[in-house]
């Protein structure tokens, strides 16, 4: 999708299931990570177990919107649609947003989850030019992508808020490929400055494959690393089903997009993202499976089109996705 079409769609599209790391790997509450052994890398190996690092606070719907310039309309409008909770993409990382943005939240009593971030430069959400450009696998952008993430975990930090998170890019499957080495290193680097702010990184799924992102992360080998799980990307990118995914994944699954997708046709071009109910996504089975294991957070619902069809695909998501859960 083109920067325009990415930028329309995080205006409206939601949120995160905050759920918690399996033992070992550091836990996040209210910004700070609580003290903890170095984690044992080997648990990606073992069956998903999925702590609750929100304490026991009920399954809750959330929105991910872009905060341009007035944090209390994109606020407001997350209240609006009786959610709870959002993750918060910024671009302007001033400090004097900052206090803008903080008390945005407090007066509309909304939870921010996470900050998400994206480039600097451009970033094309297809098969050909996304290994290209998006997130820190090209090397032209990645240095420069490298120092914005670290003003994002310095602005979060300063907001209160618990976790960064972002695309990473088309994350090389060799693991001898020197561009797999540069990339790792340099999500060593920024998950580790955010550890320093207290902070967890997330891995916004989408681009590699579940066993991949798991390689990478023990690669990397910091104790601070999280995944945003999107359901739809990873039929989207055709990388796997997320029934199987999350039993690689659930060990790291801090978040996830409630979103709906086919599988791509055209082999230059992603799937299509539809709305939630009406594509490959087997969201009865995830819900039960979070169940099974003691999953907790807030849930979120993304619908990639604008105008006011995608405000009533929200508004139906969030009907849809509250029947799953049933009460908490």
């Amino acid at each position: 999708m083109s920067e325009q079409s990415r930028r329309e769609f995080i205006q409206i599209s939601a949120g995160a299931l905050a759920v918690g790391l399996s033992p070992g790997v550091v836990k996040v509450s209210a910004g700070a990570i609580s003290p903890q052994t170095a984690p044992d890398m080997s648990t990606a190996r073992k069956a998903p177990t999925v702590a609750a690092n929100e304490g026991r606070k009920p399954l809750r719907l959330g929105l991910i919107t872009h905060v341009s310039k007035d944090p209390d309309a994109a606020m407001a409008k997350v209240k609006d649609l009786g959610l709870l909770t959002a993750q918060v993409f910024v671009d302007d990382f001033e400090p004097s947003f900052v206090q803008r943005l903080r008390q945005a939240l407090d007066k509309h009593g909304i939870e921010p989850t996470s900050l998400v971030v994206g480039g600097p430069g451009k970033e094309v959400w297809d098969f050909y030019q996304g290994p290209l450009t998006i997130g820190l696998v090209p090397r032209d952008t990645r240095a420069a992508r490298v120092d914005h993430i670290k003003k994002a975990s310095d602005f979060a930090k300063q907001c209160g808020i618990a976790a960064v998170q972002t695309h990473c890019g088309f994350i090389p499957e060799n693991p001898n490929d020197p561009v797999y080495k540069e990339t790792v290193a340099a999500m060593r680097e920024v998950a580790s400055y955010c550890k320093r702010n207290g902070q967890n990184f997330r891995y916004e799924t989408g681009q590699e494959t579940p066993i991949t992102l798991v390689r990478t992360i023990q690669d990397v080998g910091v104790d601070n690393q999280g995944v945003n799980f999107d359901l739809a990307n990873l039929i989207l990118y055709g990388k796997a089903n997320p029934v199987d995914a999350i039993e690689l994944l659930g060990p790291y699954v801090q978040g996830i997009h409630a979103k709906d997708g086919l599988w791509p046709t055209n082999p230059k071009e992603l799937g299509k993202e539809v709305p939630i109910g009406q594509g490959k996504v087997d969201f009865a089975r995830i819900m039960a499976r979070l169940k099974e294991l003691d999953y907790r957070g807030a849930v979120t619902i993304e619908r990639e089109i604008s105008g006011p069809q995608q405000m009533d695909d929200v508004r139906a998501a969030k009907t849809y996705l509250e029947q799953l859960i049933g009460p908490s």
